[in-house]
């Protein structure tokens, strides 16, 4: 990728990307959503062992490519905690 020669420009990549995260983001949710239905309870969505392998794998991913793994921890965590809670009422709202 070339050297952006403006903010203009930066702005707009940041932009694309945003919205490839975006798409990415909503196949996460549907995923999400088809996982509650094989929990059997709020343990289960909650996993805090799952959380801790994928934040660890998160930062492992984030030195290799070049991103500062705690700025990947903390999306990361945000992202997760987010999920769960939407998670947790898909799960409720199936009982």
């Amino acid at each position: 990728m070339s050297a952006p020669r403006s903010l203009a420009e930066v702005r707009t990549r940041i932009d694309v990307l945003d919205g490839d995260l975006i798409r990415l983001l909503a196949e996460r949710q549907e995923l999400v959503r088809a996982a509650a239905t094989f929990k059997a309870d709020e343990q289960a969505v909650r996993a805090p062992d799952r959380v801790e392998r994928v934040v660890s794998l998160a930062r492992e991913r984030a030195a290799a490519a070049g991103l500062e793994p705690a700025v990947a921890e903390a999306v990361w965590r945000a992202m997760i905690g987010t999920f769960i809670a939407f998670e947790l009422d898909e799960h409720s709202a199936r009982r």
